[in-house]
């Protein structure tokens, strides 16, 4: 559960705006996507080794 302390006298924007920062680097969106249907194992390997061959391609057309 994230806890944003709301300080004397700060405005409610700041607090909603530091409250969305910590809820996206907290990544509590992306487990709950996740968890809104099944995913095969052998599908999200594919998915896993597919992102690492997109990045690799990326750090190899850099150092070129």
């Amino acid at each position: 559960m994230l806890k944003i302390p709301v300080k004397e006298g700060e405005n409610i924007d700041r607090a909603l705006k530091r409250f969305k920062r910590k809820f996206v680097k907290t990544t509590i969106k992306n487990q709950l996507q996740a968890r809104k249907q099944f995913t095969k194992p052998s599908v999200a390997r594919r998915v896993q080794v597919q992102k690492a061959q997109y990045i690799q391609g990326i750090r190899d057309a850099e150092e070129v």
